[in-house]
């Protein structure tokens, strides 16, 4: 059975359905025949159709739940109470009246019930006695607006009440068990909570359009808008406020306005800060451009004034979504500090007419968010109490149409500061190192390759100027600068390196050469003077040429004359050794290995002291963007697609981990090759900056022979360099686990660990440009060794060990055809031999060569029937067959780079011993290859007198 309730909530919906349907008729689609002629008059209009809409929502939700309470009582057992629409969409049917108030409330706003009443005054006299029969105490002498007002609200409003009490009937008449009590309770508080939000929104609605009646047109135009509200007048509750020192103040739901004359400053209430601090005296209000106190006489009007703005900033960044009823949530609400919203700024500085968009806290642009000036300029990044901290994109309008300059950097304090990649409207790319807002540190600048004169600059940076080591490479000149510079200018030690061949080193002032400087020609001469720009010899000056002679005299130049010379040429010098000619080196000692590239590793070891923070990682160790395409698109689109920090591989935490895990000699060389070999690992990002320094040098111009001992010891610095950083990871990875830190290195071990340990896992990463080097340096004696190999290899096995004079002894007795064995074992010695050019470690390339040694001792004790260790004398002769019939291209480049990369600890050695040996069997081919012709090549028993058997130490 139906409860007597139910019974008069369908009584009650069936009244107000068919008021609604006649308020419809006889009201609202009357309403929308007129045609306004001002913009008062649409404004109104499109308020009506507006408000027709939610009364036919709220006439269609009224009918859905009228037949689901005939539903209901025509089949009690099998239709539930709970399944009331009433009861199940609470929410929806609520959601739907308080659509129906704010539309209601708006039109009372701006009176448009008025404005349409007087466009159609002789229709709307003949409907009163209509609207009377809908309404009671219809004042008879009242106008058709004020009619209409009291249509609309007075059924709602007795409904609502209806509901609100039928509903706590029903929830009382429900027993504590009852299934659906607890829904009939809430539906129940919702209407109640309905009831005080209407009347407190027409309470709202009237006081705000008696406000616009109030207020000058001028203020009224700039102020009033149908969706706002009059929450708090000064007038009604005195308040004060500074330092502004506004005539009245007006809280609205959206806005806060201080009137001072005819001039309205108005403070989104989004933007608006309450200061959580209390004071009896005044409360504090902050927003992003003003500072706001307001006082009062009375406690309890600052205390309601407090509340009231709380409560409506609240509300604001809610959007409106609630229908929160005055009073409530006095104890809890507070402002909260971070939220999103958009401001433009009108006060003079630097963000004057600036927008800003996104992420706040406390008044100030704190978070991810984007500023954009009038002018164009646009910055998206992130904010830190209001100025630029982070990473960010700046793109700064140019005079030039359609040009602009890009910044991809980090920020700090409202200026670049740490790694950036900037990309000019000059088509000019800088990647590097910023602070204060200038190129500080390391840093490359290059033109595009498209540039009339392309340029590029590889170095250290000072306040925006280059100083410090750097490498320029100028392409309209066809040269690079490699050396000091300080405010922009070529200044100190330095070294010239040109297309064509020619190395010069001297010093340099204010961008100008001065004093005596060193001139290497690409065929060995050697010019010892001063020069000119073009590297001219001018003045008192010597030149020695490649066959020893020497010209020592006064030089100079005449225009499409050339150069001449007063001086005395001697020719009685002998002839000089053509490789020690070719190995003339420059630069040694002007500028020291360990001073070269601190603007790289300086960066990494602030990372370090600071703890490996990961927010910091890359700010000082920088960012990779892929390709120029995608750093174009980056500045077209204001991103940059660079990999995020909280990448598994690439978190701080995990790689802190792993270093303080991997400690044992074998578990810490495969965590230094994954971390080098990482572009997210930190010592990852340090190789690769100083990959890209060496090849600035080194390679293209660079790639001269006179600046191998320069690139070979920069090499060694590099891996030294790296293991500190290790050193560095490690020390602050036991930090963070609480473990002592690592015990301090000697100098021994130190070289020991960079040579065993890192020089292998990063020779790679240099080694194109700087075996290029000793190319280039070995290129004499390996053309001449070419030719001996060319020569000696056109022998059979049997003649040539006889013509190396192999010991009788050593061979089989019965006939000089080697046996299928013998070959088999030379075969072995002569592929492991090979092998030295399959690698590039020094290590590897040593053990190829002493397993090279072992197949030549294991054929010789075949040959004997009992195992023979080989004297240097007996070694010497088979190790050259082995060399002629390896073939290998440049052994001479791969000896001395592997003598130079090698662990010190070897020297004098056994690996010392064995290179030496092969460098006497490369010499030895060089000088008698070219005489094989003859049949007959001197002994080689005294090739090596000096040194002792293998055996021996």
């Amino acid at each position: 059975m139906c409860s007597p309730e139910e019974a008069a909530l369908l009584q009650q919906e069936e009244v107000f359905t068919a008021t609604l349907a006649r308020i419809s008729s006889l009201v609202l689609q009357p309403l929308l025949t007129a045609e306004p002629s001002d913009a008062r008059g649409r404004e109104g209009l499109r308020l009506l159709q507006q408000l027709h809409g939610c009364a036919q929502r709220l006439w269609e939700v009224t009918e859905r739940s009228l037949r689901s309470l005939r539903e209901r009582l025509r089949h009690p057992e099998a239709v539930k109470l709970e399944s009331l629409l009433l009861l199940r969409e609470a929410d929806r049917v609520l959601q739907v009246h308080v659509e129906y108030i704010e539309s209601y409330t708006s039109c009372v706003v701006v009176q448009a019930f008025q404005t349409a009443a007087k466009q159609r005054r002789d229709y709307w006299r003949g409907r009163r006695k209509a609207l009377r029969q809908l309404l009671w105490g219809l004042n008879p002498g009242g106008s058709m607006g004020t009619a209409m007002v009291q249509a609309l609200r007075q059924p709602l409003a007795h409904h609502v009440q209806k509901y609100a009490l039928l509903l706590l009937s029903l929830g009382d008449a429900l027993g504590e068990g009852h299934p659906a009590r607890e829904l009939v309770v809430q539906a129940a508080a919702l209407f109640g909570d309905l009831q005080s939000f209407m009347k407190q929104a027409l309470d709202q609605a009237e006081a705000t359009q008696a406000l616009w009646h109030s207020l000058s047109g001028r203020l009224r135009d700039a102020l009033c808008t149908p969706a706002r509200r009059l929450l708090q007048d000064s007038q009604d509750v005195p308040v004060t406020v500074t330092p502004l020192q506004a005539e009245r103040v007006l809280l609205f739901d959206d806005i806060l306005v201080l009137l001072q004359g005819h001039r309205a400053h108005t403070f989104d209430l989004k933007l608006v800060w309450v200061d959580p601090e209390q004071d009896g005296r005044a409360f504090h209000l902050l927003t992003p451009e003003e500072e706001l106190f307001f006082g009062s006489k009375r406690p309890q009007d600052l205390v309601l004034w407090r509340h009231t703005v709380t409560q409506a900033v609240c509300r604001a960044l809610r959007g409106k979504k609630d229908f929160l009823v005055r009073g409530a949530g006095l104890a809890s609400c507070e402002t909260p500090a971070c939220r999103s919203a958009a401001h433009t700024f009108l006060a003079e500085g630097r963000l004057c007419r600036a927008t800003y968009e996104g992420e706040w806290c406390r008044g100030r642009p704190h978070g991810r968010g984007t500023l954009k000036w009038p002018d164009g300029k646009n910055h998206v990044g992130s904010f830190c109490q209001g100025l630029e901290h982070g990473f960010g994109i700046c793109l700064v309008p140019q005079a030039a149409e359609d040009k602009f300059d890009c910044y991809k950097c980090h920020w700090r304090d409202g200026s670049m500061c740490g790694y950036g990649i900037c990309e000019y409207s000059s088509d000019e790319v800088y990647k590097g190192y910023f602070q204060a807002g200038l190129r500080h540190g390391f840093g490359v600048l290059e033109s595009s390759p498209q540039a009339p004169c392309p340029c590029k600059y590889t170095g250290h940076w000072e306040r925006g100027q280059r100083s410090g080591y750097g490498i320029q490479e100028d392409g309209g000149r066809g040269e690079r600068y490699i050396g000091l510079w300080q405010a922009d200018q070529r200044h100190g030690p330095g070294l010239l390196v040109t297309q064509a061949g020619v190395c010069y080193q001297g010093t340099f002032q204010a961008d100008k050469m001065v004093g005596a400087g060193t001139l290497l020609s690409e065929d060995d001469s050697l010019c010892e003077g001063t020069f000119t720009r073009d590297l001219t010899l001018l003045g008192k000056g010597k030149v020695t040429f490649p066959n020893g002679y020497t010209l020592e005299g006064s030089f100079g130049s005449v225009a499409r004359r050339g150069l001449y010379t007063q001086g005395v040429l001697d020719t009685a010098a002998p002839l000089p050794d053509p490789s020690s000619t070719c190995r003339r080196q420059l630069g040694l000692g002007a500028f020291p290995a360990e001073g070269r590239w601190q603007g790289v590793v300086g960066p990494f070891r602030d990372f370090v002291r600071a703890g490996c923070p990961g927010d910091l990682q890359e700010a000082l160790l920088g960012f990779h963007v892929q390709s120029l395409r995608e750093l174009r698109e980056s500045q077209e689109y204001l991103c940059c697609e660079r990999t995020l920090l909280d990448d598994s591989v690439g978190r701080m935490e995990d790689i802190l981990e792993e270093v303080a895990r991997h400690r044992e000699p074998e578990a810490l060389q495969q965590c230094l090759r994954k971390a080098l070999g990482s572009s997210l690992h930190p010592l990852g990002k340090l190789l690769r900056m100083l990959m890209l320094t060496f090849q600035a040098t080194y390679s293209g111009f660079g790639a001269n022979k006179h600046l191998q001992a320069l690139a070979q010891e920069e090499v060694k610095q590099h891996a030294r360099e790296l293991w500190a950083a290790y050193r560095g990871l490690l020390q602050v990875a036991l930090e963070h686990k609480g473990e002592a830190p690592a015990e301090e290195e000697d100098a021994e071990t130190r070289t020991r660990q960079v040579h065993r340990l890192v020089l292998p896992l990063v020779l790679p990463s240099f080694y194109s440009e700087l075996f290029t080097l000793y190319l280039l340096l070995h290129e004499h004696e390996d053309h001449l060794y070419g030719q001996g190999i060319a020569s000696l290899g056109l022998f059979p096995d049997t003649q040539l060990l006889e013509l190396l004079d192999v010991q009788k002894h050593l061979w089989p007795l019965k006939n000089l055809m080697l046996m299928p064995h013998q070959r088999h074992s030379l075969v072995s010695a002569t592929e492991c031999l090979q092998k030295i050019v399959t690698t590039v470690d020094a290590q590897e390339k040593l053990e190829a060569l002493e397993r090279t040694y072992e197949e030549i001792e294991a054929t010789v004790s075949w040959v004997l029937g009992q195992e023979h260790k080989l004297p240097m004398d007996d070694l010497l002769p088979l190790l050259v067959y082995v060399v002629v019939r390896a073939r290998i291209q440049h052994l001479g480049a791969e000896i001395h780079l592997t003598r130079d990369m090698m662990d010190p600890s070897h020297t004098g050695g056994r690996y010392d011993f064995l290179l030496t040996a092969l460098e006497s069997c490369y010499q030895h081919i060089q000088r008698d290859g070219r005489l094989a012709s003859t049949a007959h090549l001197p002994g080689l028993q005294g090739a090596l007198v000096a040194l002792p058997a293998l055996g021996q130490p």
